[in-house]
């Protein structure tokens, strides 16, 4: 499977408004990815939003780090954050922002090599790869969608797949620290992870 997931951690949240961008909520990457990879399809289905302004990953995925700023790290973890690139990971170029010592909370953003299909891909995979599927309030425009084989939501993890083009999509693999679970929604913080990485990556920042 080629989409991660970011994993925010409830702990860094908590420590932040949750309704607020700047929440302090951590993520843990968890491995998944929202495109199943035998089953993928560039062809969207006709529920599937379609994205007006793709934006080329060309250059994010040769420096993934790039995809959060040192700021917004610190605000969705806390004052303490650690970097950790995959630039050759297996499922894509990767990078990972936690907490020192501690296993939450995490976050973690994932690039796939090639086109995996993009929002489409998760659809279909609904019922077979995903028994998890939901679809969140666009950012921007830009079409953001919950999944997992099985919904987490309950442990404090959330995957979402930010779709960057129709046949690519931006994966962010959310967990909450263990202070947070039951407390903050994690995929509201997986989403404001997704804001902040689509206005890293389109030059916002």
């Amino acid at each position: 499977m080629r989409r991660t997931v970011l994993v925010l951690s409830a702990a860094a949240l908590a420590l932040t408004a949750c309704s607020t961008p700047t929440t302090n909520g951590t993520s843990t990457p968890t491995s998944g990815g929202t495109n199943p990879s035998p089953s993928k399809s560039t062809s969207p289905a006709p529920e599937v939003p379609k994205v007006n302004k793709p934006i080329d990953l060309a250059q994010i995925k040769q420096a993934p780090c790039n995809a959060l700023t040192e700021a917004q790290a610190k605000e969705l973890l806390g004052p303490t954050t650690e970097t950790a690139g995959q630039p050759d990971g297996a499922a894509g170029p990767a990078c990972r922002w936690s907490v020192p010592s501690t296993t939450r909370p995490r976050v973690n953003v994932i690039f796939s090599k090639t086109p995996d299909g993009g929002t489409a891909s998760v659809y279909k995979a609904k019922g077979g790869a995903y028994e998890f599927v939901e679809p969140l309030e666009p950012i921007d425009g830009y079409p953001l969608t919950a999944y997992g084989a099985k919904d987490e939501r309950p442990s404090g993890k959330c995957s979402v797949a930010l779709g960057a083009s129709d046949t690519e999509t931006i994966d962010i693999a959310l967990e909450l620290s263990e202070a947070n679970i039951g407390k903050k929604e994690p995929c509201a913080i997986a989403r404001e992870a997704a804001i902040r990485v689509l206005a890293t990556v389109r030059g916002g920042n």
